[in-house]
């Protein structure tokens, strides 16, 4: 009995268990079929929005082809138009073609002409008539232009010559050094003669004191004689005058003199309004300061050349920093002692190696006319130098064969074999040689002065007097104490 009633009471829970989750479901189920009604709406008024949204654009299609329809159609009859334009124009040209052609032919009939043989005969007679006429004012003309030319030719050039004015100085190859006493002498001269014959081979100049309270440096080479002159005055004032201290202050004042020497080339070429030039071009521009061409100082020529040069320039309104730059370097090949070959080819060699623009490079090449000129430029360049050089008192005698000839004699000695320095003196007749001891034996020495002996015969056929050779072997040995 117990057993039914739980049995019983069992079933009915499970029953009602049944029934609550059949319940919760037949709940889903709805909420889901509501849910499905809710989207398909939505898609449904999405598929007739855009439905309405398409049939708009079909309409404004259908508008647009409408509207290029009349626009194709009303281009299409313009251009039957214009094509109809085009067809009576060339008819109307073809038509006045033909008339011209009629009276052509007519004219000439009349006149028995043909076309070219009326505009012939209508110029000959034109020509005729103005021949005379025409020829008078051509002679007219020449006459007033060759005048007015002279006339500005001859302004222009007094007007450049007034800019060049400058002072003139006078070339020397002597340098006077005064001595407190000629009791200096006797120092100068030294023990056997030591110090004077190594104060000559030091500076490759030539020592005279034969005249009293002077002692006289002579040397063609300007350079070599200030810095003789301006270490003999050093020797005199320190009083110390041996070999040794002679070598020393020779050394230090050529060093010196290479400042002195740049300096003034950096002076020339601001004074003509040049600047940030190498340092090679105003090393080399420097040695103006000391060299000579017929007697005229080659800074004085050149200062006085750009002057003129620039004067010209602006007269004539060509290129005035052309003008000035091939004036300031039209020389410079003079004091190129490295190489060989005339001064033209050294300057436009080096400035060739500076890359100097072609126009300068041509006024240099062409300041002696040695080349063709190629621009105003260059010819401006000739003419300020021929007027720098040839004007009354600018130049004297001619020194330039002297220093060729002295430069000859020092080379010959120099390409030998273990010379050191070679020296020409007393105008060329007196060479003195220094060669390397270690390289040239006591012996070699009078073997090396016949060979130059003859190499200058041979250079020199016809020579004013004898030229005395003099090598010297000096071998020394030196030591220094740590203290």
């Amino acid at each position: 009995m117990f057993d039914f009633i739980k049995n019983l009471l069992f079933g009915t829970k499970q029953r009602e268990a049944e029934a609550a989750q059949l319940t919760k479901v037949e709940q889903q189920a709805k909420e889901i079929t509501f849910k499905a009604n809710e989207e398909a709406l939505r898609i449904k008024q999405e598929a007739q929005k855009t439905l309405a949204e398409a049939l708009e654009l079909e309409k404004k299609l259908a508008s647009k082809e409408e509207q290029y329809t009349e626009k194709e159609q009303f281009f299409t009859k313009e251009k039957q138009q214009i094509e109809r334009d085009k067809q009576g124009l060339n008819d109307i040209k073809k038509d006045l073609e033909e008339k011209r052609d009629t009276v052509l032919q007519k004219l000439e009939k009349i006149a028995q002409l043909t076309k070219d043989q009326a505009r012939n005969l209508l110029l000959q007679g034109w020509e005729e008539k103005l021949k005379t006429d025409i020829a008078k004012r051509i002679k007219q003309s020449e006459e007033e232009i060759k005048q007015v030319a002279d006339e500005k030719a001859k302004q222009i050039l007094i007007d450049a010559m007034r800019y060049g004015a400058t002072d003139y100085v006078a070339e020397y190859t002597l340098s006077v050094v005064h001595i407190p006493s000629d009791e200096y002498k006797g120092r100068i001269i030294g023990k056997e003669g030591r110090n004077i014959r190594a104060f000559e081979i030091a500076t490759g100049v030539d020592v005279d004191l034969e005249e009293e309270g002077v002692i006289k440096l002579s040397s063609f080479d300007a350079v070599r004689r200030e810095v003789a002159r301006v270490a003999l005055e050093r020797l005199i004032k320190d009083g110390r005058i041996q070999p040794a201290r002679i070598e020393e202050i020779v050394l230090k004042t050529r060093e010196e003199i290479e400042k002195v020497i740049f300096k003034a080339g950096e002076e020339l070429a601001h004074k003509v309004g040049v600047f940030n030039l190498p340092a090679e071009i105003t090393q080399l521009l420097g040695k103006f300061k000391y060299r000579y061409s017929y007697g005229q100082n080659m800074i004085i020529h050149t200062l006085e050349e750009t002057r003129i040069g620039v004067a010209l320039a602006h007269e004539l309104n060509s290129d005035v920093n052309v003008v000035k730059l091939g004036c300031l370097l039209h020389d410079i090949g003079k004091v190129i002692d490295t190489k060989e070959g005339s001064h033209i080819d050294l300057g436009v060699e080096l400035a060739k190696k500076y890359r100097f623009p072609q126009k300068v490079i041509d006024c240099i090449a062409s300041h002696h006319e040695d080349t063709p000129f190629t621009s105003i430029e260059g010819i401006i360049v000739y003419i300020a130098d021929a007027v720098s050089g040839g004007r009354p008192g600018a130049r004297h005698e001619d020194l330039e064969e002297y220093l060729k000839r002295i430069k000859t004699i020092e080379d010959v000695a120099k390409s030998k074999k273990g010379v050191r320095e070679a020296y020409a003196l007393q105008a060329g007749r007196e060479l003195r040689v220094i060669v390397k001891p270690d390289e040239v034996a006591d012996e070699d020495t009078t073997v090396l002065a016949t060979k130059i002996k003859q190499e200058l015969e041979e250079k020199f056929e016809v020579f004013p007097g004898q030229i005395k050779i003099t090598v010297i072997r000096e071998f020394r040995t030196e030591e220094r104490t740590k203290i």
